[in-house]
C-alpha cells in the first residue's frame, strides 16, 4: 500500500482523475465534434475535413514539447491548462446556438486541441515525476483504465445526453443547438471541477523544476534528436509502416457516425443520437478495449513479429461489416451492435502492434523524444486519411466508400512484408540492446 512520503499525496488521488482530464479534450476534439456537426447539418465532406485539421496539434506537438522544460512547473501547465480548456468548454456552449456558431466553435476546438496536445506533454511529465519506476509500472493500467472512461464519457453519456435532450427539450421540440449547448456546458463544468480538484490534490514533487537552459541550447539538442531518429535503418519503410498502416480506419473514423446517423434514404442507417452514443460509448469502447488487451497479452507471450501480421488483418478486414450494414441497412439494434463490436474489437486488437511497433522503433539513446515523434506521425496518419475521406463517400456514396476503405488495406500488404523487425521484440523476459 502507499504511504504518504516526503509530503507527496497517495497515487489514487490524482493518477485516475490526471489521466480521465486527458482523455476529455481529446475525445471531444476528436469524436464527439463529429457527431456534433452532423447534427448541425454539415456535409460529411465538411466535417471529415474540419475536423480533420483538429489533429495538426498532435502531429506538431514534439516541436514544442522540449520548451515547456523552460518555463514554470509541469504541475503549473496541467492546472492551467485544464482551468483553460474547461473555460474553452464553456465558450464551444455558449457558441452553439449563434449565427456564426459554425466558426466559433471551430476556433474554440482549435484552442482546446493544442492545450489538450500541451497537456498530454505536461501530464506524462508530472507522471514520470512524482512516481518512482515501480509505482509508474503499477499505476499503467490505472492510467489506461481512467482514459477509456473519458472515452466512455465523451463519446456515450456525453452523445447520450446530447441525443436526449434533442428528443425532449423545449417540449419536445427536438432544439438541436440548445441540447448540444446544454451538453458541452455541462462537460465543461465537469472538467473546471477537475481542474480545481487538482490545483488542490496534485503533489508537488521536488523534481518537478523548470530548468534553465539557453533556449539555442535545447534547439540544437532537438536538432540532434531529430537527424538521429531519420538516420535510423530503413527509416522510410518505418515511416511508411506509421502513415499506412491505419489508412482504412482513419477514413472510417470520419464517415461511421454520420453512416449511423443518415437516414435510409441517403444511404445511412437512420439511428438517433442517444443509440449512436450507446453504440460506440459502451458496447465499441468494450470491444475495443477487450481487443487492446488481447493484442497485448498475445505480443507480450510470442513477440511481435508472429503476431503482426494477425493484427494488420484484424485492423483491416473488419471493416467488410460496413460494407454489410451499408448494402442491407439492417433495422436490428442488436445486429448493429455487433458489426460495430467486431470492427472495433478488430481495431483494438490490430492498434495493438502499431503501438508496439512504435516502442520498436523508438530504440536507442534518445527513446523518450522518439517515442514523442513517433505519436507525430501517428497522428499525421490520421489527419491525411481524413480530410479526404468525406469527399471521396460523397463521391462514391456509403456502399462504395466502405468497399474503397478495404481496398486501401493492400499498399499494407507489401510494406509489412518488407518491413524490418526483430523477432522477439514485445515478448516477455527478452532483453534488447
Amino acid at each position: 500500500m502507499y504511504t504518504k512520503k516526503d509530503g507527496l499525496k497517495s497515487p489514487w488521488t490524482w493518477v485516475p482523475s490526471l489521466y480521465f482530464a486527458q482523455g476529455i479534450p481529446y475525445v471531444i476534439v476528436n469524436v464527439v465534434s463529429v457527431i456534433f456537426y452532423k447534427r448541425l447539418g454539415l456535409s460529411n465532406s465538411q466535417i471529415a475535413f474540419y475536423t480533420s485539421w483538429l489533429y495538426l496539434p498532435w502531429v506538431i506537438k514534439p516541436l514544442w514539447s522540449p520548451f515547456l522544460e523552460m518555463y514554470r512547473t509541469k504541475r503549473f501547465w496541467v492546472v492551467s491548462l485544464q482551468l483553460f480548456m474547461g473555460a474553452a468548454l464553456g465558450a464551444v456552449a455558449l457558441s452553439v446556438p449563434v449565427a456564426s456558431s459554425l466558426q466559433l466553435t471551430l476556433a474554440f476546438f482549435w484552442l482546446i486541441a493544442f492545450s489538450s496536445a500541451t497537456h498530454d506533454i505536461a501530464a506524462d511529465g508530472f507522471y514520470m515525476l512524482a512516481l518512482d519506476q515501480n509505482k509508474q509500472s503499477l499505476f499503467v493500467g490505472i492510467r489506461s483504465t481512467a482514459y477509456r472512461i473519458a472515452m466512455i464519457t465523451g463519446q456515450g453519456l456525453l452523445i447520450i445526453l446530447a441525443g436526449y435532450l434533442e428528443t425532449h427539450a423545449n417540449k419536445g421540440t427536438g432544439n438541436v443547438a440548445f441540447a448540444w449547448s446544454v451538453s458541452f456546458f455541462a462537460i465543461a463544468v465537469v472538467f473546471t471541477c477537475f481542474a480545481i480538484y487538482h490545483f488542490f490534490l496534485l503533489p508537488a514533487p521536488a523534481a518537478d523544476i523548470s530548468v534553465s537552459v539557453p533556449s539555442k541550447q535545447i534547439w540544437e539538442q532537438f536538432k540532434i534528436t531529430f537527424a538521429d531518429f531519420f538516420r535510423k535503418p530503413g527509416i522510410l519503410l518505418t515511416l511508411s509502416f506509421l502513415l499506412i498502416y491505419r489508412f482504412g480506419e482513419a477514413q472510417l473514423v470520419k464517415l461511421a457516425s454520420p453512416f449511423l446517423l443518415d437516414k435510409r434514404e441517403l444511404g445511412g442507417l437512420g439511428l438517433n443520437t442517444e443509440s449512436v452514443g450507446f453504440i460506440y460509448g459502451t458496447v465499441g469502447i468494450i470491444a475495443l478495449t477487450i481487443g487492446g488487451i488481447l493484442g497485448g497479452v498475445l505480443v507480450s507471450r510470442h513477440g511481435l513479429k508472429r503476431w503482426i501480421w494477425w493484427m494488420f488483418l484484424a485492423i483491416n478486414l473488419p471493416h467488410v461489416l460496413y460494407v454489410w450494414l451499408a448494402f442491407f441497412q439492417p433495422t436490428d439494434f442488436f445486429l448493429i451492435n455487433l458489426c460495430v463490436a467486431g470492427e472495433q474489437f478488430g481495431y483494438g486488437f490490430g492498434f495493438a502492434a502499431y503501438l508496439i511497433y512504435m516502442l520498436y522503433v523508438s530504440e536507442g539513446k534518445y527513446k523518450t523524444a522518439h517515442y514523442a515523434l513517433c505519436t507525430g506521425f501517428m497522428a499525421l496518419s490520421m489527419m491525411i486519411p481524413g480530410l479526404i475521406s468525406g469527399k471521396i463517400e460523397e463521391l462514391l456514396g456509403y456502399k462504395l466508400f466502405f468497399v474503397w476503405i478495404l481496398i486501401t488495406m493492400i499498399p499494407g500488404i507489401f510494406i509489412l512484408r518488407a518491413l524490418p523487425l526483430k523477432s522477439n521484440f514485445g515478448k516477455k523476459g527478452t532483453a534488447y540492446e
